[in-house]
């Protein structure tokens, strides 16, 4: 339940850019880091350690990452993995593509959240 200094924040990307949806998580962020110190550090250590440049580039990873955030249909997990991509260098035609993955493995409900993908790569390309 939202308390006064954390208002509650819409759901539906229409509703709100990802990039204030991110701005506007942020303290809730830094809340579940401070509540789950151990945790959120080990996780962000996994997460850099699958992120590294090995066998499949950070870019390509991201890619990836976009697709399942489709799959997942996970709203706040496809604006940060669009937003990922586009700082590993993928061009928006790579992430086309990569919605294009998730549409063949998902159907019908990755076509609606790969439009919040492509809001996402609008927003974030031109911010």
């Amino acid at each position: 339940m939202p308390t006064p200094t954390t208002p509650a924040v819409p759901t539906t990307p229409a509703a709100i850019s990802f990039p204030e949806r991110s701005r506007q998580l942020q303290p809730h962020r830094v809340a579940l880091h401070r509540g789950l110190r151990d945790v959120m550090k080990r996780f962000t250590e996994f997460d850099r350690a699958v992120m590294e440049d090995r066998a499949l580039d950070p870019k390509t990873k991201e890619l990836i990452a976009v697709a399942v955030s489709v799959a997942l249909r996970c709203d706040d997990c496809i604006g940060s993995h669009v937003g990922g991509a586009l700082k590993a260098g993928a061009a928006k035609e790579e992430i086309m593509e990569a919605l294009g993955v998730a549409i063949l493995l998902t159907g019908g409900p990755g076509i609606m959240y790969a439009t919040h993908a492509v809001q996402a790569l609008e927003e974030l390309s031109t911010g």
